[in-house]
């Protein structure tokens, strides 16, 4: 077990002194900016909510109702912050390419610390109890979201106005922020377990609480529009 442990713990050392050499790239950075947004968005993108914009004026008109999925409150709220999500990713140093940064411990942290509980001694040169903050890495990207986010803001606010037809991660990154040869981690997909268990049912149930919506909305706007 001890003999293990060392391996183990050589090997993650030699992934930390190679981390300035891999810091991540355009492509990853904008690939898990595009990732995130579209997640925080799809959150909300089946809300009711009604907003209504303008002032009350004397002659009595009305406030513009505007719906809630199609405003600018909303794109708004989901860019606030939405770099941080990237602290909460982690380096799975046993992944090739764009597919070594995801959500939970990497297969190395998980072993080491089952290690650690059953009393094997590993030191990684900080406490244990700092093991969970995020890499180097993480947080190089999470500087570099927020740089890309500021200079692409109009894009993405294109985006969201007038191509949400289009995945955001092509729109933002294959057509305006990398250039041809820069864009090899778009095509690297995670194939492991990441279904998403009664997206056919929850899509079921949405489609039978539309029924019978179209007159309310007759006097709704999208944001667009206005």
């Amino acid at each position: 077990m001890d003999i293990f442990a060392l391996l183990l713990f050589n090997a993650f050392c030699f992934v930390s002194t190679n981390e300035d050499e891999r810091l991540p790239n355009k492509c990853e950075v904008c690939k898990f900016l595009s990732v995130e947004l579209q997640d925080a968005l799809e959150k909300t993108g089946r809300s009711r909510e009604v907003l209504e914009v303008g002032e009350v004026l004397d002659s009595g008109k009305r406030r513009r109702r505007i719906r809630y999925n199609t405003s600018e409150t909303r794109l708004t709220e989901a860019i606030d912050n939405i770099c941080e999500g990237i602290l909460q990713y982690s380096v799975h140093a046993e992944r090739p390419g764009s597919l070594r940064y995801a959500k939970g411990a990497s297969q190395t942290m998980t072993t080491l610390k089952n290690l650690v509980h059953k009393g094997v001694k590993v030191d990684l040169g900080l406490p244990y109890e700092l093991w969970d903050e995020p890499s180097v890495e993480v947080t190089d990207m999470k500087k570099q979201c927020e740089t890309m986010l500021e200079r692409y803001e109009e894009v993405v606010e294109d985006w969201y106005f007038h191509h949400q037809d289009q995945r955001l991660e092509s729109f933002l990154c294959q057509s305006h922020v990398l250039q041809e040869s820069e864009r090899e981690c778009m095509n690297e997909v995670w194939k492991g377990d990441v279904g998403n268990k009664g997206g056919a049912e929850e899509a079921e149930s949405d489609g039978k609480q539309d029924e019978g919506s179209q007159e309310e909305e007759e006097n709704l706007h999208d944001a667009g529009e206005l």
